[in-house]
C-alpha cells in the first residue's frame, strides 16, 4: 500500500475529499515522529508500537572493493506488532 492509497482509503471511510484526507494523514505521521522523538516510544493499540533503538557501531565490508569499513553506531526505529495483529497475519 502506497500514501495515496491510504490517503484514499482515509477519505473513502471518512467520507471527505482526498486533499482533506492527505492532511489527516500527514497529520497523523507528523504526530508519530514527534512522539517517537520525544518519549522514544509509540503506541497504538491493537496495532503495535514504534520505538528508538540503537545500533552498535560494526565492522562491514565494501561490496565493490571488498575492504573492511567501520559502520557508526547509529539510532533507528523499530516496529513490534501487537499481539493481535500477529494473530491476523
Amino acid at each position: 500500500m502506497t500514501k495515496a492509497d491510504l490517503v484514499e482509503a482515509v477519505a473513502k471511510a471518512a467520507q471527505i475529499n482526498k486533499r482533506t484526507a492527505g492532511e489527516a494523514v500527514d497529520a497523523t505521521f507528523d504526530g508519530i515522529i514527534k512522539a517517537i522523538k520525544k518519549g522514544k516510544r509509540f503506541q497504538v493499540p491493537g496495532f503495535g508500537t514504534f520505538t528508538v533503538r540503537a545500533r552498535k557501531a560494526r565492522k562491514g565490508i565494501n561490496p565493490q572493493t571488498g575492504d573492511v569499513i567501520t559502520i557508526k553506531a547509529s539510532r533507528t526505529v523499530g516496529f513490534k506488532p501487537a499481539p493481535d495483529l500477529k494473530r491476523e497475519l
